[in-house]
């Protein structure tokens, strides 16, 4: 048999392209959130993150995942995790471009969604890499509460080099911060934890404590100091404190961190995650005692935007491959992408893709507006109330879209030579951090129950902008009126408020700022048939009789 030719319908590896400048939504997302300042940046991010070189390390790194080394040859204790170069090369280029920091670093006006960009597009090229950059990213305000210690730690943290020294941080030029909550008996009930810290020394709270206790999932156990919510004085009913706690002592010796294994996962391989225990481990007090829950959903709520942004593109990356291979691949005669029913998936995946753009960048601006001098109230509702929403929705919708990806590529898709089934992997991770799809979804319940002043902005705000349309005042209705039931029904449909939130918002974004068949074909097939309540739906089952048999223009705009 001869070898196989280009013309033998295989389809070539996806790469040497530009991810920024291919993707029309994001730089116009970007535009109108008013980072138009960061275009050349992102330009030159998309450029480098596109080679084929960089592109094959996502791959690597997940093909050779991190390795724990518990002992030396000498049986002590060093617990020390490996990881392949791929893994540092990656890191090296994110905190290159300060995507870990950057409002802080560079608090221009357009720097979320600046940085929302910047993480969407290495999001694309490998997810796992994105975990400990987070975890400093939402760690870097809470620490900043501590003028003490962020003297010392804040600039290694705001460091744009990456240091993959396991060193004492006092001794690095870049350091990473994790976080350690979850316990074996609670998973999202932080409120059972049992590890327990007492003082060490008689320096009063703020000096040393000794921690003991474990956790079950310790995420990356090679950052160099983690941030551990545990019980002061006692594992009973002690107040629940935020703890400092480092790789190493103050005084070199290595820090009683006991890892006991790394999880073997379903995705996310390329990443550490673990199990540890402590034993007698230094720790130090990070804010008021009792205030272990209040920081943990403060830096929730940072990381909780990246869950939105990393599962946006996981959604891009499977947009871009199957458009890619629907241009090259042919059955039956014809080229995939000229099929009816084969462009109706591709259409309703596109509308997908753009609402989750959108939406993440139209977050990211919240934030930067909360945080400002005089912040706009309707942003910091629009931060806590529509943040949880969108990470139980959008991650969600990362598990069906890049299994609508997988299938569209076929067998070809199934294997491993091919990133979908990485793709796939990798997306449930992200609606399982920080809160399952129910945990975010009681969020939402409990946010609006706490602001309601916030609930009513936003609510004002969909109702003056659908003033006009009359599915979306009626949608708006069916969402108040689901808001005015008792807290037991409430609460039994959570998650269709939680949907109907992210869609208002999403049609919203759609009718502001895409074109209007875009933006009437989404509204029509999300909120159309059966109203804001209905239940889920699967790709390819759009209503696209108005639009003509051989029309790709809404697939042209999705890859420039």
């Amino acid at each position: 048999m001869s070898p196989s030719r280009p013309h033998d319908n295989q389809v070539p590896d996806l790469c040497g392209y530009n991810l920024y400048a291919s993707d029309p939504v994001l730089r116009d997302a970007v535009r109108r959130a008013g980072a138009s300042d960061f275009d050349q940046t992102l330009r030159r991010i998309g450029a480098t993150l596109g080679a084929a070189d960089i592109l094959a390390l996502g791959d690597r790194a997940n093909r050779h995942p991190p390795t724990l080394q518990v002992f030396d040859r000498l049986g002590e204790r060093i617990d020390t995790v490996t990881f392949d170069p791929s893994w540092h090369t990656l890191l090296t280029l994110l905190r290159g471009e300060g995507l870990h920091a950057l409002p802080w670093t560079d608090p221009r006006p357009g720097v979320w969604a600046a940085r929302a960009a910047g993480y969407f597009l290495q999001g694309q090229v490998e997810s796992g890499t994105l975990c400990p950059a987070t975890m400093t990213f939402a760690a870097i305000p809470v620490l900043q509460q501590d003028p003490g210690l962020f003297s010392r730690l804040g600039p290694l943290l705001l460091s744009r080099e990456h240091d993959p020294r396991d060193l004492p941080w006092e001794q690095k030029y870049a350091a990473l911060i994790g976080m350690g909550l979850t316990e074996k008996q609670g998973g999202s009930d932080v409120r059972s934890n049992r590890s327990w810290a007492v003082p060490s020394t008689a320096g009063g709270r703020r000096g040393a404590w000794r921690l003991n206790g474990h956790k079950w999932f310790f995420s990356a156990p090679m950052c160099d100091a983690h941030l551990v919510v545990a019980r002061e004085d006692n594992p009973r009913d002690g107040p629940l404190s935020c703890f400092f706690v480092p790789r190493w002592r103050p005084d070199g010796s290595r820090n009683a961190v006991h890892i006991q294994r790394l999880k073997d996962k379903l995705g996310n391989r390329s990443n550490a995650s673990s199990e540890v225990e402590f034993h007698d481990a230094w720790a130090m007090p990070v804010g008021e005692a009792g205030r272990g829950i209040p920081i943990l959903l403060e830096m929730a709520t940072h990381t909780r935007l990246d869950c939105v942004i990393g599962s946006a593109a996981l959604i891009r990356r499977a947009l871009v491959e199957v458009l890619h291979h629907t241009r090259h691949r042919s059955a039956f005669g014809r080229p995939l992408r000229e099929q009816p029913l084969m462009r109706n998936v591709l259409i309703d995946m596109a509308l997908e893709s753009e609402a989750a753009t959108r939406l993440m960048i139209r977050l990211a601006a919240a934030f930067e507006q909360a945080a400002a001098p005089e912040p706009d109230p309707l942003a910091r509702a629009y931060r806590r109330i529509v943040t949880p929403a969108a990470k139980f929705w959008i991650c969600k919708r990362a598990i069906e879209l890049t299994g609508e990806a997988m299938e569209i590529w076929g067998g070809n898709g199934y294997v491993e030579d091919a990133p979908l089934a990485r793709l796939y992997r990798e997306a449930p991770v992200n609606s399982i951090w920080e809160g399952s799809g129910n945990v975010m979804c009681l969020d939402v319940l409990r946010a609006l129950q706490r602001d309601p002043d916030g609930a009513a902005l936003l609510l004002a705000d969909w109702s003056a902008a659908f003033r006009d349309d009359s599915l979306l005042s009626g949608c708006l209705h069916t969402l108040q009126a689901l808001l005015a039931q008792p807290a037991d029904v409430q609460e039994a449909h959570a998650r269709r408020l939680a949907q109907g939130i992210i869609l208002l918002e999403q049609a919203r974004l759609l009718r502001e700022h895409a074109p209007a068949d875009v933006s009437g074909l989404f509204i029509a097939s999300r909120l159309g048939d059966g109203g804001l309540l209905a239940h889920g739906r699967v790709c390819g089952t759009l209503a696209l009789d108005g639009l003509a048999a051989g029309d790709t223009r809404m697939l042209d705009r999705h890859w420039a």
